[in-house]
């Protein structure tokens, strides 16, 4: 929740920041071309003046006019302020080829119509022929992005998903703008984002984890290896962009509870279609299973998330730390697993509350780059 309200600050304060720069230039403008009629009536309309010029002349008179533009600058400044305090929140996803990529593609209408030298050249249906502004339906087409960004948004937990639905439908808004814009930048803006999908794929979680990644060899000799040893085994696809935003957060639980009775594991089912029919988890993104969590006691499962209605499609679950933890009550079993180890003398005495990682943790038999 702390990185879904972060990313929401940081878009708005964006949003603030173009507006109010947007409306800072048409004030400017205005009484710009106000002045310019008072002091030569033989004028049509007054230059532009830059951001800042000339201020103490234009509101050294006490007129009502100076104040919009003082309010306008204020609204920038904050606006300005906002972005550059949430900007280092994003920094590492801003490096990442992927996000920087998908960046430049999601402001790609933006700069052709905003760029000097070739706005100019470009159609529009503004009545005063602006062809450097946004026109009315594509003021509608942005503001309905925003409107679903946000639903979408409601739904994600991790700060990949936010910016993974942002990219997402700012690209699907670029080509229909595109296409209303000129067809052959429609379809050239087309071309480019079936050649980024196919290149270029998101990067996958590399950060510390106490996971064993099991094959379908594998898999039934841990799971009933040790009755005593409870299993919470993630089912995924690497394909699957719900699996990708999941596992940072699989890997922290796995940081927290992993000790000798309670161990995490991931399958492939993508890689293994036979672990798949085996435990009844279905690959198809229309079953909308994945990722799943089983957890198995004495090699049998005992509850999984989400589950399954009659059709075969999954229940709707949301994917954070605190529903896993109180759906598998791994407070209970990391207790229950302390206690066993205490008496058994197989593990140092610890505080009542999950310590971060573990001294028997067990290397995983596949690396992540290898699956």
């Amino acid at each position: 929740m702390l990185a879904s309200s972060r990313l929401l600050c940081f878009y708005f304060a964006l949003l603030h920041f173009l507006f109010t720069l947007h409306k800072s230039r048409q004030i400017h403008q205005i009484y710009g071309e106000q002045e310019g009629t008072k002091t030569n009536p033989n004028l049509a309309h007054a230059q532009w003046r830059p951001l800042g010029h000339d201020l103490k002349s234009s509101c050294h008179s006490p007129s009502k006019s100076c104040s919009p533009v003082i309010a306008a600058r204020m609204g920038l400044i904050t606006g300005l302020c906002a972005f550059l305090y949430h900007l280092p929140q994003i920094y590492k996803w801003l490096l990442k080829p992927y996000y920087l990529l998908s960046f430049f593609m999601t402001v790609a209408f933006l700069v052709v119509r905003k760029a000097p030298g070739l706005c100019e050249h470009l159609a529009t249906e503004r009545e005063d022929g602006n062809s450097c502004d946004f026109d009315w339906r594509e003021i509608e087409i942005l503001m309905f992005l925003s409107a679903i960004v946000m639903m979408k948004n409601r739904r994600a937990i991790t700060l990949e998903q936010h910016i993974g639905n942002v990219f997402l439908f700012s690209k699907v808004a670029n080509v229909i703008l595109f296409f209303r814009l000129d067809v052959r930048l429609g379809i050239l803006y087309l071309a480019l984002c079936l050649a980024f999908v196919m290149t270029c794929k998101p990067p996958l979680y590399m950060g510390p984890e106490y996971i064993k990644y099991l094959s379908d060899k594998t898999i039934d000799e841990e799971l009933q290896g040790d009755s005593r040893v409870s299993w919470i085994v993630e089912f995924y696809a690497n394909w699957s962009s719900e699996c990708q935003s999941f596992a940072p957060i699989f890997a922290d639980l796995s940081l927290k509870y992993n000790c000798s009775g309670l161990k995490f594991a991931k399958v492939d089912i993508g890689r293994y279609g036979e672990v798949s029919k085996r435990y009844k988890v279905s690959a198809s993104p229309l079953a909308k299973q994945l990722p799943t969590l089983v957890l198995f006691q004495g090699g049998q499962e005992i509850m999984r998330r989400p589950m399954v209605d009659n059709k075969g499609r999954a229940v709707s679950w949301t994917y954070n730390e605190e529903n896993i933890i109180r759906e598998f009550n791994l407070n209970e079993l990391f207790q229950k697993s302390k206690k066993m180890n205490k008496g058994r003398g197989l593990m140092e005495e610890n505080g009542s509350e999950p310590q971060e990682g573990s001294s028997d943790a067990t290397i995983p038999t596949e690396s992540k780059k290898d699956q």
